[in-house]
């Protein structure tokens, strides 16, 4: 599972991309440089957050990011934490060594390292248990999220934290009224969206239905001190080169994957913000923007 590149309902749940590794059919060398220019936009989010634990977390011996993807966020880890050794884990090799160059890239490859398997069998091969354990927008892609949590409780040095990105509000990117079509599109998306999460969450092997309680389903792993946390993306229009492309990326992703819930006006629309050629596309209008909320939850195991 890549940590960035969960575009799974397209920005609601999870924050950027809808793919899983259980999509075997997906090439993630080719998406790579697409992954990291979104996790990079995003980069003020994850700076926000990780701040934070910095503020919570006794300077770490072992940072683990479960589902790093190309590596954006692991690296950040690095620069927020300038004592620790930071381990990236991830199903995708290719991805994992797009990890590793930006970490020679910037300057701290003495003290990164990777790791490739799939969740969460692949933290048994841990060599010695984690001060921060950070899994980002990876554990709704397992179908028991309950027992993914204590398995990664259980790889917590005692006093380690374990900190889980999930949730959040669905992002924005238009004004309700965008002068094309009715107004509302984007509150029509994401209904959809919770209809196509519902599904993806049911057809996962050992799926269990679960209030999304994750302070609760932090404590019930057998930790303590739960607390959460959200932090703002904020891209004001008029949007940059980079958030149009965002923009651009998921639209064109929720139309493939939940376009046919639309009405046939709301796909006409849809289809003229996705024309570069259309006055009225993502592309070319003023009035672009990215705002969106994450929530960051955690907790400690015991001394």
């Amino acid at each position: 599972m890549a940590h960035d590149h969960h575009h799974q309902h397209t920005d609601t749940h999870s924050g950027t991309h809808a793919h899983t590794h259980a999509h075997t059919d997906i090439d993630w060398a080719e998406m790579a440089p697409h992954l990291e220019s979104q996790a990079e936009l995003l980069a003020p989010l994850y700076e926000s957050a990780l701040g934070w634990l910095g503020t919570e977390v006794t300077e770490p011996g072992l940072v683990v990011d479960v589902g790093s993807g190309p590596g954006v966020v692991s690296c950040l880890f690095a620069e927020v934490f300038p004592g620790a050794r930071v381990l990236a884990v991830d199903g995708s090799e290719p991805l994992l060594e797009r990890a590793s160059a930006r970490a020679r890239r910037l300057g701290v490859a003495d003290r990164f390292g990777v790791l490739a398997g799939e969740l969460p069998g692949v933290l048994d091969k841990l060599e010695y248990p984690a001060d921060l354990l950070w899994a980002g927008h990876s554990l709704h892609h397992l179908g028991d999220q309950r027992a993914a949590l204590t398995a990664l409780g259980e790889r917590l040095a005692p006093g380690g934290t374990l900190a889980v990105l999930e949730g959040g509000l669905p992002s924005r990117f238009l004004p309700r009224d965008i002068g094309v079509g009715r107004p509302g599109l984007q509150a029509r998306l994401d209904a959809l969206l919770e209809e196509w999460f519902a599904r993806m969450r049911a057809d996962l092997p050992g799926t269990v239905a679960e209030p999304e309680d994750w302070p609760a389903l932090l404590e019930s792993a057998g930790l303590v001190r739960a607390r959460s946390r959200s932090f703002l993306v904020d891209l004001p229009a008029p949007a940059s080169d980079k958030a149009r492309a965002y923009v651009t990326e998921i639209l064109s992703r929720l139309r493939d994957s939940v376009g046919e819930g639309l009405d046939a006006d709301d796909r006409a629309t849809l289809d003229r913000l996705l024309d570069p050629a259309d006055p009225a596309s993502v592309a070319r209008r003023p009035d672009v923007f990215v705002l969106g909320a994450r929530t960051v939850h955690m907790a400690v195991r015991p001394r």
